[in-house]
């Protein structure tokens, strides 16, 4: 017997169509909704980062009468705010065009999210590997580029203050280069010709013991005059060594937890990749059964 199908008065029905139900669809719910559910956590946490910076930004600007220095990329870098609002637009973007895409079954937004994620993929491991590759070109590249500028604009930014202080209590270290405390030479509150009473000192951060045990209070003063010593003497009251030597260290000795870590989310965004394109031959399927 044929297997062809025909309807009252010879009109012939393609095998293939007339086995599935009408309601039949190749795309799967559970992908679609993955990438939604996925997508939606990201979209709130970049509009919590961009409201965040946007805020900030504000404050700070309201602080300044008005006025930001933004002549520079470095000007950029280093406004941690801004860096928030530019992160937090970038992550609320793509992560909409990943929602509206798969809740629409729109293949071009899921063609733009794909891409893009994959184009951050690729950054990412790039810089992985140049960081692994050439470690010592990084910590020469980060010292060159950055130690100065960094070092003049600790007063000029509170934002960038807040997060250096955070950085030297952390890690235990004092400056940024392989000149350690001796960094802070380079800032014009700091200098030793400075008229300011913070003249041959360091910020407070870097102080072995900044803060009083017995009254809980933070002593600014602690770090006064100590350029004027030699790294024997600075060591017994302030950590001496710069922050990138002392950051390299930590990286290698916590290389294998980084590396699962990183090796982790580079795994997830191709695994939402290959989510995102699987979602897009489905929704063209669909289409051409229709068409």
């Amino acid at each position: 017997m044929s297997n062809h199908r025909y309807h009252q008065g010879g009109n012939y029905m393609h095998p293939r169509i007339s086995s599935y139900p009408h309601h039949f669809s190749y795309v799967s719910s559970c992908v679609k909704y993955m990438i939604f559910l996925l997508n939606f956590l990201f979209w709130l946490f970049g509009g919590l980062l961009l409201a965040i910076g946007v805020y900030a930004f504000m404050d700070k600007l309201k602080d300044g009468n008005g006025w930001l220095r933004l002549d520079t990329v470095y000007d950029v870098i280093f406004n941690i705010s801004l860096v928030m609002i530019i992160a937090g637009v970038i992550v609320f973007t793509v992560s909409f065009a990943g929602c509206l895409g798969a809740l629409r079954e729109n293949t071009w937004l899921l063609k733009l999210y794909s891409m893009c994620l994959l184009l951050f993929f690729i950054l990412e491991m790039s810089l992985a590997i140049i960081c692994f590759v050439f470690p010592q070109y990084m910590n020469s590249f980060l010292e060159y580029q950055f130690t100065d500028k960094i070092i003049h604009s600790y007063r000029e930014d509170s934002d960038l203050q807040n997060f250096i202080d955070f950085a030297q209590q952390e890690f235990k270290c004092c400056g940024l280069s392989n000149a350690g405390y001796q960094d802070w030479s380079k800032n014009e509150y700091f200098n030793c010709s400075s008229p300011s009473v913070e003249k041959c000192g360091v910020p407070y951060s870097c102080c072995i013991n900044a803060t009083d045990i017995s009254s809980g209070l933070v002593n600014i003063m602690c770090g006064y005059g100590v350029q004027e010593h030699s790294v024997a003497a600075a060591s017994k009251r302030i950590w001496t060594s710069g922050c990138i030597e002392i950051v390299r260290v930590w990286v290698e000795r916590n290389l294998y937890v980084i590396a699962g870590v990183a090796l982790g989310i580079a795994l997830l965004q191709l695994f939402v990749i290959y989510l995102a394109k699987t979602l897009e031959g489905q929704i063209d399927l669909q289409k051409s059964r229709w068409s």
